[in-house]
Formats: C-alpha cells, sequence, structure tokens
C-alpha cells in the first residue's frame, strides 16, 4: 500500500512540473481584438500585468523623526 502511495505521489508531483504553452480550452478562442487594435491578444500579453497591476515599490527611508500631522479621524473610541 505504501508503495502505491508512493508512487501515486510521484506521478503527481511530475504532473506539475509539466510546461507547455498556453492554449484555449477545446471549443474555446482568445478574447476578441479591442477596438482600434489590428489583432486579439496573445496568451503571454494577457498574463502579463500591467504597471498599474503591479506598481513598482517605492522605499522611501526615514532619515529623521517627524512629528506627525493631526489626524481629524482619528476619535476616541465611543463610550
Amino acid at each position: 500500500m505504501r508503495k502505491h502511495l508512493a508512487l501515486a505521489a510521484c506521478v503527481a508531483l511530475a504532473a506539475c512540473g509539466q510546461k507547455a504553452d498556453l492554449e484555449p480550452a477545446a471549443g474555446q478562442s482568445l478574447p476578441v481584438a479591442a477596438s482600434g487594435a489590428s489583432a486579439p491578444p496573445s496568451a503571454d500579453e494577457l498574463l502579463t500585468p500591467d504597471p498599474q497591476a503591479a506598481p513598482e515599490r517605492s522605499v522611501e527611508l526615514r532619515r529623521r523623526s517627524e512629528e506627525r500631522e493631526d489626524d481629524p479621524f482619528d476619535l476616541p473610541p465611543p463610550e
């Protein structure tokens, strides 16, 4: 029983590593071309996020302590 379970685990693990070009499911097609576009987008273009979807990280370190501005929405909890 253990050998069968180990074999099944190896087969499942091997199936996870399969890499191939993405294709639409059978009977389906890629989205139609946008208005004004000459051709519909490819699978790679559809998988590439826009810069707004994955913006650059802003890592601005504080060089010195700064006083916080007064927050008008920082109210005490209601009683």
